[in-house]
């Protein structure tokens, strides 16, 4: 069965430049001509539409469209290495969202006496920690905190909603992430407002998690079903 530009554009909501400009991206196979050098597609073309439009809501538009570009060049490995890169950075997000749950879970109430003071100098906060001031420093040079500064001494003073960030860091540290994504958790934290104000934004962060996962096996389905088309 033949598609006119127009045809597989209606089908999916979509313009008949956005059908023409996938083409030329690579999301689909090459277009046949009619006589008369019109664009024709077939039922494959369209397979290709319904994979990359399924392949969108969960790995975004570079890396669908990388998909189906390695697909149609007959490089699978490549098309299957990005899926999998795809299910990989979710598994870090849910792992991240548990770390965050456990580092919570691990604070200690605000304002008791397992946390330091408000003021708090280098040397007794690293103690508290159990690390070297050293360590403390490079977490300041990687983004975790920024202390202000004694005017008389010059020495680094932390305030308490500080110390609560770089609690949380160390259990964070504690499970395996870096100082890069640390300091981008603590960063989505203060945005927030403080970390006992994310707690009710975990079930919204679950329920996106959620939904990635659903869109990842629906783009995934629809891109088998393309791979091997019924006979």
């Amino acid at each position: 069965m033949a598609f006119r530009p127009i045809d597989l554009a209606r089908a999916h909501g979509l313009s008949t430049q956005a059908v023409r400009n996938y083409e030329a991206a690579g999301v689909l196979p090459p277009a046949g001509r009619s006589a008369h050098g019109y664009r024709r597609y077939g039922e494959r073309h369209a397979a290709a539409l319904r994979a990359f439009l399924a392949l969108l809501p969960g790995y975004g538009h570079p890396a669908a469209t990388a998909i189906m570009r390695a697909v149609n060049a007959d490089d699978l490995p490549e098309a299957l290495r990005l899926v999998d890169a795809g299910h990989a950075l979710l598994a870090e997000d849910r792992r991240t969202l548990e770390a965050v749950r456990t580092a919570l879970d691990h604070l200690p109430p605000a304002g008791t006496a397992e946390e330091p003071a408000a003021g708090t100098h280098i040397g007794p906060l690293a103690h508290r920690l159990g690390l070297r001031p050293a360590t403390l420093r490079e977490w300041e040079r990687a983004g975790l905190v920024t202390p202000s500064r004694d005017a008389r001494t010059g020495y680094r003073v932390y305030t308490s909603g500080q110390v609560r960030e770089l609690l949380l860091a160390e259990q964070l540290r504690r499970g395996g992430h870096g100082l890069a994504r640390t300091a981008e958790i603590l960063h989505r934290l203060r945005t927030a407002g403080s970390p006992e104000a994310v707690r009710p934004t975990l079930t919204a962060w679950q329920d996106r998690l959620t939904a990635r996962g659903r869109a990842l096996l629906a783009g995934a389905a629809a891109l088998h079903a393309y791979l091997d088309p019924p006979a």
